[in-house]
């Protein structure tokens, strides 16, 4: 499966976050040295200088910042880079593409929804999501997937605050 490499960048930034804080948590507090990348001896940014030249390297980084993905933010007079909400978001659909492995046990994910219409750009951004991971339709608002995406969703109905309105379940067998 092909990926961009704005796409592959942000999840390693996105997987990078994960590892020293926690996306979720970082996400909602202001930006601090804790949930920013600081930029010039970071070691992806090292990475992708190497793979891609300097010049094209700065070219990345002008373009997720003008397409709003990332911020560079001056934080504790160190420059540092920020994932906005949609470069998250964008992160996050780039790993469901690349993670994606059936579940060992065979056991299947199931999701069922009820978004109210005053919140339908929530239902939308969920069934992209849900097909970026591999779901199919099982009903209208059942959706099934046999790969071992249960974390992953779980993270993403977390972070659009949708909990409320999605139910997760492992299913053993489908008839």
């Amino acid at each position: 499966m092909r990926i961009f490499a704005t796409d592959e960048f942000l999840r390693d930034l996105y997987v990078s976050f994960q590892d020293t804080s926690g996306i979720l948590s970082s996400f909602f507090k202001y930006p601090t040295m804790r949930n920013s990348l600081p930029g010039s001896k970071n070691p992806i940014f090292e990475k992708y200088r190497k793979e891609k030249g300097l010049q094209n390297f700065n070219k990345l980084i002008y373009y997720l910042k003008t397409k709003g993905y990332i911020k560079i933010k001056n934080l504790e007079g160190k420059k540092a880079l920020i994932l906005t909400k949609g470069g998250i978001d964008r992160a996050i659909k780039a790993s469901f593409k690349l993670d994606r492995k059936r579940r060992p046990d065979g056991k299947w994910v199931m999701l069922i929804f009820d978004i109210p219409d005053k919140h339908k750009e929530k239902r939308l951004i969920l069934r992209s999501a849900l097909q970026n991971l591999g779901f199919k339709i099982f009903q209208k608002s059942v959706w099934i997937s046999p790969y071992d995406v249960s974390e992953k969703i779980e993270i993403f109905v977390q972070s659009h605050n949708m909990d409320n309105f999605v139910r997760i379940f492992l299913i053993e067998e489908i008839k």
